[in-house]
C-alpha cells in the first residue's frame, strides 16, 4: 500500500492488524511519534490524519492508504521550527519531553479548527494528552503563545 506521511509517498506493505504506529517507527524510522499505553489513553502517539487528531496506536495502517499523515517530523526543521514547538521551548512547556510530540500535533489540531482558542478551550482540547510531569498550565501557556504568532504570521 501507499502511504502519504509529511508529503512523502511511502510505498509499504502491511499486515491488516498492523498499527500506524508500529509502521511509523518500525518501517518508516520517524520515531518522533511515541509508543506509551498503547491503548489510546494517553495520547502521546497522536499524529493528524487529514488534518485531524489521531492516536497511531489505535489506528491500523490499513486504514490509512490516502490520507494524509503528518508527524512532528513534518511539522518543522531544527532550523526552522513550527511555531508550537518554538512556543513550546519558549515556555518550558515539557519536563522529560516524551509527551511532547504528541501535545504539540493534538494542538496543532487544535489550533486548525480554532484558531483564537481560550484558556479553557485550550484546556478541553488538549484533554486527550497526558503529561505524567505535570507541565500543563506550561503547556497551555505555550499553546495561547502559538495560536498568537500563528495569528500574526497569517496577518502579515
Amino acid at each position: 500500500m501507499r502511504l502519504i506521511v509529511n508529503g512523502n509517498a511511502y510505498e509499504v506493505a502491511v499486515s491488516g492488524h498492523e498499527s500506524l504506529l508500529g509502521v511509523l517507527r518500525g518501517r518508516l524510522a520517524l520515531t518522533g511519534t511515541k509508543l506509551v499505553c498503547g491503548r489510546g489513553e494517553c495520547g502521546a502517539c497522536t499524529v493528524l490524519l487529514d488534518g485531524k487528531p489521531a492516536y497511531a496506536c489505535l489506528t491500523l495502517a490499513a486504514a490509512c492508504e490516502g490520507v494524509a499523515i503528518t508527524t512532528i517530523e513534518g511539522m518543522g526543521t531544527p532550523d526552522q521550527l513550527h511555531a508550537l514547538q518554538d512556543a513550546f521551548v519558549a515556555h518550558d512547556a515539557l519536563q522529560c519531553g516524551f509527551c511532547t510530540p504528541g501535545q504539540i500535533m493534538a494542538a496543532a489540531a487544535l489550533l486548525e479548527r480554532n484558531p483564537r482558542p481560550t484558556e479553557d478551550d485550550v484546556r478541553r482540547g488538549m484533554s486527550g494528552n497526558l503529561c505524567r510531569c505535570g507541565a500543563y498550565p506550561k503547556i497551555v501557556r505555550a499553546v495561547l503563545d502559538a495560536a498568537q504568532r500563528l495569528e500574526t504570521a497569517r496577518g502579515a
